[in-house]
C-alpha cells in the first residue's frame, strides 16, 4: 500500500510549490468527516475554504452529477443547453437579482465583476474612457490574477509579478472616512468582502456596509461585494451583507455554488447593469456549462431544503460561546460571524501553524492564515453533537505550551 509519504514526495518532486499544505494525504471525505490513505479520519475544519458548505460527496448533489454526466457535459456557449436558464432563474428566485453572468472560478468571477462595473462607467455614467477607477479595501483577497493581485495590499502576493493593472485604490478596510475622500467623480465602484476572510476574519465595524451602500447611491458608484467564501450561507444568512440589510449592486458568488463538485462562480446583478454586456464582449468555454449548471441548481437547493442557514446561525453561535470560555492564556482575540471563525494566537508564539499541526494529529483539520490566526470554517451540516467532540480538542490544543 503506497502511504502518505509516496504521495506527499510526489507533490513535493513534480509539482509547483505555490502552496504549503498540511502534511496529511486525504482519499476520500463524507459530511464534515475526511479519511486519509492510512485510513485515518479528520473532522474538516476547513471546508476547502468554504466551498464545502454543504459537506464532502452530498449524495443529492452527487447524483444531481451523476445524471448529468450520462447526458452533455460541454456545449460552449455557441450552444444552448437545458440547464442554463434554470440555474439562472434559481439564482434569481433565491437572490433578488433579475440576472447572473456564470464563469468557473472566483477569480474568474471578480474580473468580471470589475470589467462589468468598467463599462457601466463608460456607458451610463459617463467617465472619460479608460479612467475608470475602483475603490477597494488594505487586506482584501479576491484571487491570484495579475489585474487582482494589483490592488491587493499584501506585498507577498505581488512584489515578483508586476507591472500592475491601474484603475485601483485601497482605502483602509471599515474606515468610512477613508472612502468618502478617496471618491472621485471618476469612481466606478466599491468592491468589498463583507467581512475579509483571507486577512484573519476581520468583521468591519457595525453599520460600515449600510453606511458604504448609502455611500454608492448617493454618488452614482456601484457597491461590489465578493462574497465567493462568505456567501451561500457560510456567515449565517444567505449573503454576509444582508446581516446589515445591504443589497449590493453586484454580488459575486463561487466555491459553495456547487458544493465543492466542480468551479461553478457567478455575477449576480440587475438588467441595467449586466444587460450591458453585449455577445461577444466576455465568456468562457466552460462558463454556463450544463454539468456546471446541473450541479450548482442541486447545491443550492441543499442549502435552501436542508436549513443550512438557520444551523448556521445556531451552530456558530454555540462554536463561539465555548471559544470565549477558553482562557486567553495563548489567544489574543476570536472573531466571527455564522460558521466564519478566527482564532487569533499571541504573535510572541511564534505563528499558527504548530497549532494547526496539533490539531492534526488529534483528529482535527484546520489552516492558518496571515501566520497567527486560526481559521474555523467547519461544513454548514455540522450538528451539537459533532461540534461536541471537537470542542473539548480544540480547547486542549489552544491551552498547550
Amino acid at each position: 500500500m503506497q502511504n502518505s509519504d509516496y504521495f506527499i514526495k510526489l507533490e513535493d518532486e513534480f509539482g509547483a510549490h505555490n502552496y504549503k499544505p498540511l502534511d496529511v494525504v486525504l482519499t476520500k471525505g463524507e459530511g464534515v468527516w475526511v479519511y486519509d490513505v492510512e485510513g485515518n479520519k479528520y473532522l474538516d475544519c476547513l471546508s476547502a475554504y468554504s466551498a464545502l458548505n454543504q459537506g464532502h460527496n452530498h449524495p443529492r448533489i452527487r447524483q444531481a452529477m451523476i445524471d448529468q454526466l450520462g447526458k452533455l457535459t460541454l456545449t460552449s456557449r455557441a450552444f444552448r443547453n437545458d440547464q442554463l436558464g434554470l440555474l439562472y432563474k434559481k439564482l434569481s428566485d433565491m437572490t433578488g437579482y433579475e440576472m447572473s453572468l456564470p464563469m468557473n472560478s472566483g477569480a474568474e468571477a471578480v474580473e468580471t465583476a470589475i470589467k462589468v462595473a468598467r463599462k457601466w462607467a463608460y456607458v451610463v455614467k459617463g467617465v472619460p474612457r479608460y479612467e475608470a477607477d475602483i475603490i477597494v479595501a488594505e487586506g482584501n483577497f479576491h484571487g491570484r490574477t495579475t489585474t487582482i493581485i494589483s490592488f491587493s495590499t499584501t506585498e507577498f502576493y505581488k512584489h515578483d509579478f508586476g507591472p500592475f493593472t491601474p484603475g485601483f485604490t485601497p482605502v483602509p478596510y471599515g474606515d468610512l472616512e477613508a472612502i468618502k475622500t478617496a471618491i472621485t467623480p471618476n469612481t466606478a465602484a466599491i468592491m468589498l468582502e463583507p467581512l475579509q476572510g483571507e486577512n484573519g476574519i476581520i468583521i468591519p465595524p457595525e453599520g460600515y456596509l449600510k453606511a458604504v451602500k448609502s455611500l454608492c447611491e448617493e454618488n452614482n458608484i456601484l457597491f461590489i461585494a465578493d462574497e465567493i467564501q462568505t456567501g451561500l450561507g457560510r456567515t449565517g444568512a444567505l449573503f454576509a451583507s444582508q446581516h446589515e440589510g445591504v443589497h449590493p449592486d453586484i454580488t459575486i458568488i463561487g466555491k459553495a455554488l456547487s458544493g465543492g463538485f466542480y468551479p461553478v462562480s457567478a455575477v449576480l446583478a440587475d438588467k441595467d447593469i449586466l444587460g450591458l454586456i453585449e455577445p461577444g464582449e466576455h465568456g468562457s468555454t466552460f462558463g454556463g456549462n450544463p454539468l456546471g449548471a446541473a450541479v450548482a441548481i442541486a447545491a443550492l437547493e441543499v442549502i435552501e431544503e436542508e436549513n443550512l442557514i438557520e444551523n448556521t446561525r445556531i451552530m456558530g453561535q454555540y462554536i463561539m460561546e465555548y471559544l470565549e470560555e477558553i482562557p486567553r492564556k495563548n489567544i489574543k482575540d476570536i472573531r466571527g460571524k455564522g460558521l466564519l471563525i478566527g482564532v487569533e494566537l499571541k504573535h510572541e508564539l511564534g505563528g499558527a501553524r504548530r497549532f494547526a499541526e496539533t490539531l492534526q494529529k488529534r483528529g482535527i483539520l484546520v489552516k492558518e492564515t496571515h501566520e497567527h490566526i486560526l481559521r474555523l470554517a467547519p461544513p454548514l451540516i455540522i450538528d451539537k453533537a459533532t461540534a461536541d467532540l471537537m470542542l473539548p480538542i480544540l480547547r486542549d490544543v489552544l491551552l498547550m505550551d
